[in-house]
Order: C-alpha cells, then sequence, then structure tokens
C-alpha cells in the first residue's frame, strides 16, 4: 500500500488541504462571520501577559500550555480568515 511520507503533516498543512485553496467552499454571508472572528479583549491582555513572561523566560509549565493553546487557535483562525478573504 503506497504511503504519503512526502506529505506535510503539520497543522496547517492538514487545515489548508481540508478548506482546499482556490475551490469556494463558503458561503458569503459565511466567509463575512469568519472575518468578523477576533480574539476577546480578555484573551488579548493574557496573551500578551503569557508573550511578556515568554520573552523573561518566566513562564510556568501550565503558561506554556496557554501560550501554546493561544498559537493553536491563533493559527487556526488566521487560516480559515486567509480561505474566507479568498473565496
Amino acid at each position: 500500500m503506497p504511503t504519503l511520507s512526502a506529505t506535510p503533516a503539520t497543522e496547517g498543512a492538514i487545515w489548508s488541504r481540508l478548506l482546499q485553496p482556490g475551490r469556494q467552499t463558503l458561503s458569503l454571508a459565511a466567509a463575512r462571520s469568519l472575518l468578523r472572528l477576533e480574539f476577546a479583549p480578555e484573551d488579548k491582555g493574557r496573551m500578551r501577559e503569557l508573550a511578556a513572561k515568554a520573552r523573561d523566560g518566566s513562564l510556568t509549565a501550565v503558561e506554556q500550555e496557554a501560550i501554546r493553546n493561544y498559537e493553536r487557535v491563533g493559527n487556526l483562525l488566521a487560516l480559515m480568515k486567509s480561505k474566507a478573504g479568498s473565496d
């Protein structure tokens, strides 16, 4: 059975293949809704706090997990907005 080991398996690459750039998959209303999504002010403040602690090298293990979660959600949101803007 052939394998696709050369196919990138990063979260971004997987989402990119799922969203299929170049092919319209969202309605205009759905695309507009996605483009309006943004982090709540409390989350933006928390991300700034975590970023400052990361620069200082003082993140706890729990904070490191939190910043990774924000990064993953932010990356997914950016991919979704990219798709919405291209449809």
